[in-house]
């Protein structure tokens, strides 16, 4: 007996042949699209998208693994932090691996320090609960889709009186990170597919700004090569028609006006500010900082540390990566030094990372070959 699951429905080899079909007869011209998040870098390559689609459409992977845009001076400080007597810093298990200006978070707890991982922050929150006498400090790392859970924990903890729980927010917003990557004109895009579990949040109005401010169409796709394959439909034929818009191929999960819940308790708890991100620097507003009356829960104000300047691995081309100027294989160090077991950089790290992605569903031989050349 055959036993099918709901995403087979998102998988049918048939519907996807058609969908790849329809794409090729329509594609008439050279076009560069991005896939702003980091799970859509993954699912393209998985499932073998690229082969599908005609040599016209180029896909760029963008800025949309939080672990990878994490600056390494946030990093750093969140080392130091580490080093806190008696503190405790949770945070996601990507994080860990991720090499800062001079270590790590494993490193650092090699060297005693007590981090831990967590698959929520109300696991933090717990570990807040158990160790009264102990500093616990979770570092907030992602964009507009945990945000909204690190709130919550803010909140409960404020509501239950938890005074030795403390956030380190390196929460950052998508938007503007889009706009930093058109206003930087570094590579020309004619179309965005929008992140999926983002925009669930934001709502595909939020992307509004696309074709009314650059004229360029973005398609919201879920995380199924069919959901890819119809946000890629509706960008080119968009593009093809010169009538960019905003379009929903994510139906079953993202509404025009968002997650209404989950879009207050994120604007309760947090204040929109500046941001550093690895590869773009500081982006105006494009940040989430705790409010003045949660400041208590702050740790950066209730642990000011000074780190050192930030230093990036050299040789490392993550930045230029993240912001869809080179692919992976571009870099020199990829599936070379920098290897998942041996990463020299965040975006060989991270389950969402694009290197982590090419050197697992890549054809190694083929997409180094020209760098192979150059050596």
């Amino acid at each position: 007996m055959t036993v099918t699951t709901f995403t087979d429905s998102f998988r049918d080899p048939d519907a996807a042949r058609a969908l790849a079909e329809a794409i090729r007869a329509r594609s008439t011209r050279p076009i560069r699209l991005m896939e702003f998040c980091g799970g859509h870098t993954h699912a393209i390559l998985r499932y073998g998208i690229p082969s599908l689609l005609p040599e016209t459409i180029d896909l760029r992977s963008g800025p949309g693994c939080p672990v990878c845009v994490t600056s390494a001076t946030d990093l750093d400080r969140a080392i130091t932090l580490a080093q806190v007597p008696r503190a405790i810093l949770t945070t996601f298990g990507d994080m860990v691996r991720v090499p800062g200006s001079r270590a790590s978070l494993s490193q650092a707890k090699a060297q005693g320090a007590d981090v831990r991982v967590v698959y929520s922050p109300l696991d933090a929150l717990q570990i807040a609960r158990q160790n009264p006498d102990r500093p616990v400090i979770f570092l907030g790392v992602g964009f507009e889709t945990t945000a909204p859970m690190v709130a919550s924990a803010v909140v409960a903890a404020e509501t239950e009186g938890v005074g030795n729980f403390y956030v380190f927010s390196t929460h950052k917003l998508t938007p503007p990170a889009t706009r930093a990557i058109l206003d930087a004109g570094e590579v020309a895009l004619d179309g965005i597919i929008g992140p999926g579990h983002v925009t669930t949040v934001i709502g595909s109005e939020a992307w509004r700004f696309l074709p009314d401010d650059y004229t360029i169409p973005v398609a919201i796709a879920g995380f199924e090569p069919l959901d890819i394959l119809r946000a890629i439909l509706a960008l080119v034929e968009m593009i093809e028609e010169g009538k960019p818009d905003v379009a929903n191929a994510y139906a079953r999960s993202v509404r025009p006006e968002g997650n209404p819940a989950a879009q207050q308790v994120m604007e309760r708890v947090f204040e929109i500010a500046d941001a550093d991100w690895r590869g773009f620097g500081t982006v105006p507003a494009s940040g989430l900082r705790l409010r003045e009356e949660y400041a208590r829960f702050d740790a950066g104000r209730a642990f000011p540390v000074e780190v050192e300047p930030a230093r990036e691995p050299p040789g490392c081309r993550c930045g230029e990566i993240l912001r869809g100027v080179l692919r992976p294989p571009d870099c020199p160090l990829f599936a070379r030094a920098c290897t998942p077991e041996h990463p020299v950089g965040p975006c060989m790290v991270s389950a969402e990372g694009a290197c982590a992605a090419y050197y697992r569903y890549g054809n190694l031989e083929r997409r180094t070959a020209h760098v192979e050349r150059e050596m």
